[in-house]
């Protein structure tokens, strides 16, 4: 059943819905997690403390798909054009297995205001 969460960065608050995924269930097992965010193009990402396996990988992601990289254990979030991307959508850089999906109405808005911390 998915679940709903919030991300809280840099003043600002999205709220987002896991999946039921394998990762997924890994993950809301550990939260809360504080971590310093990077950016890469328009993806947030940071390491969290899991493993797991990629599960149903895909490198062409939405506008708000939230993603786990299994390679490096990172949580991610695509909010736009990536650097690997033609520039009309996000793209990882390997395959990834999607979460989630952030649920903000304006919660893009926000992210495309996040600066690396």
């Amino acid at each position: 059943m998915p679940k709903k969460i919030e991300i809280v960065f840099q003043d600002n608050k999205i709220e987002a819905i896991l999946n039921d995924s394998v990762t997924a269930r890994k993950l809301l097992k550990i939260l809360p997690i504080k971590s310093e965010v990077n950016l890469w193009g328009n993806e947030v990402y940071f390491e969290i403390p899991i493993e797991a396996e990629l599960e149903n990988g895909k490198e062409l992601m939405e506008i708000g798909n939230i993603a786990f990289w299994p390679s490096g254990n990172v949580f991610c979030i695509f909010f736009g054009p990536t650097p690997v991307g033609d520039g009309s959508q996000p793209r990882a850089i390997s395959p990834v297995t999607v979460i989630g999906k952030v649920t903000s109405e304006n919660g893009i808005d926000k992210l495309k205001q996040l600066k690396s911390s």
